[in-house]
């Protein structure tokens, strides 16, 4: 595998503390990380880009943290006060220790009105991740007069499920997850495309630390329900993704949402398209999100 941007670093962490701090320290601009109470638990989020410009909400992946968004967050924060959130009761620093349990999406949703009306946000630019574009696009359903644009990163199970045989290479990981079994599986994904050696020790570290929350099941949206979606989407697919067949994704998107464009970027697998390749993602957000402006 290619660590593309900390090409310096030939000792992995001991810890995922120390990963995780590694990866947000090459952040290119000054972030400042807030802790936000919520009922559901504290949630870190960290904030840069300028105080007046319009904000955007960057939703991780399951178990990638908000410090995924290291290549991306430059550009975004440029035009942006950008609220990149760790996942509640995922990995990260957004533990889901409150009065009430995560048991479904729809106390994502609330986690999420929390989160917007803690920073004054009435409406804001969204983009996820994986795991974080189901969440995304939840919102945009529950709440579409605070989603101005919406952005999904290799969505899974938005508008097409997961392959069976991911899944299935998955399972180990899932029953005994250990630090070596999420190298092997992000890599066997890749299968020779970029990852970030930094990142990847977040992601492998984080996937045998607990405590955890269990996992929320999110089914894909009815299709009623799509159909209503009248929020500007933009949808970028990894070429090389195992996760999901992506012509059914793509075909999916644009059968049934109003105002989609999707777009397919070569060379990119599930784990890597927003690190290594950021320059392809951070154009087509930046020309999406302008669009709005």
């Amino acid at each position: 595998m290619v660590d593309d941007a900390h090409s310096h670093i030939t000792r992995p962490p001991a810890s995922f503390s120390a990963a995780y701090d590694t990866v947000l320290a090459a952040w290119p601009v000054p972030v400042e990380p807030v802790d936000v109470r919520t009922d559901f638990g504290t949630t870190r989020v960290h904030v840069c880009g300028p105080v007046d410009a319009p904000p955007l909400v960057l939703l991780p992946g399951g178990g990638t943290t908000s410090t995924v968004w290291y290549a991306n967050v430059s550009e975004l924060a440029a035009t942006h006060r950008v609220y990149a959130p760790d996942i509640l009761g995922d990995v990260g620093h957004s533990p889901a220790d409150g009065p009430r349990p995560v048991k479904e999406l729809a106390d994502f949703m609330d986690w999420l009105d929390t989160l917007l009306s803690h920073f004054d946000i009435g409406a804001a630019d969204v983009c996820g991740y994986s795991y974080g574009a189901r969440i995304a696009l939840g919102y945009a359903l529950h709440a579409r007069d605070r989603v101005r644009r919406l952005a999904l990163i290799d969505p899974n199970n938005c508008f097409a499920g997961m392959k069976p045989g991911y899944l299935l290479h998955a399972l180990p990981l899932l029953i005994r997850p250990t630090a070596a079994r999420a190298r092997a599986h992000i890599a066997w994904e890749a299968g020779g495309l970029p990852l970030d050696a930094a990142w990847r020790e977040v992601y492998a570290l984080g996937a045998a630390r607990t405590p955890r929350a269990k996992a929320v099941r999110a089914r894909r949206p009815p299709t009623g329900r799509l159909r209503e979606l009248t929020v500007p989407t933009l949808v970028l697919l990894a070429r090389q993704s195992k996760v999901h067949d992506i012509e059914r994704v793509q075909a999916g998107a644009e059968r049934l949402l109003p105002d989609v464009e999707c777009a397919v970027i070569d060379g990119a697998s599930h784990h890597g398209l927003p690190m290594a390749n950021a320059k392809e993602v951070n154009r087509r957000l930046g020309a999406f999100f302008s669009a709005g402006a």
